[in-house]
């Protein structure tokens, strides 16, 4: 089995795993672009706790789940998002006005579209949750 994208496999995993109630979930393989998902995923309150496993390969990611998340999934094609575009974005993939999040890759890093919005930045975006 050839994985096209981690991310989006990362997180149908998650979503796969909270919604039937399990606490934790294994993701492999392990990057750079899933941890830090995961860190604003974690930092926003929609996962706990996780680690990297090292296994020799690509390694893993123990990631602890809260039950918070309704839904979450990777944007395909990336758009490129302009820090003055970010509310046309928000309302396209999240259900209403501040509830859930969308993962936007800067030029600062991986980071919410309302710190984006704070830094008055775009980039591109990774994906939403909520």
């Amino acid at each position: 089995m050839t994985l096209i994208d981690p991310l989006a496999n990362a997180l149908s995993n998650i979503i796969n795993r909270e919604r039937i109630g399990k606490k934790e979930c294994i993701i492999a393989p392990a990057s750079k672009l899933i941890a830090n998902t995961l860190r604003v995923m974690q930092k926003t309150g929609y996962v706990g706790e996780f680690e990297y496993v090292d296994d020799g390969r690509a390694g893993k990611f123990r990631v602890q789940l809260l039950g918070r998340i309704n839904k979450c999934g990777v944007i395909k094609p990336r758009y490129p998002v302009k820090y003055s575009e970010l509310d046309k974005w928000e309302s396209e993939f999240l259900p209403s006005k501040d509830f859930g999040i969308l993962v936007i890759t800067t030029p600062l890093g991986v980071m919410t579209h309302i710190e984006a919005r704070e830094k008055k930045i775009g980039g591109r975006l990774l994906a939403y949750v909520y």
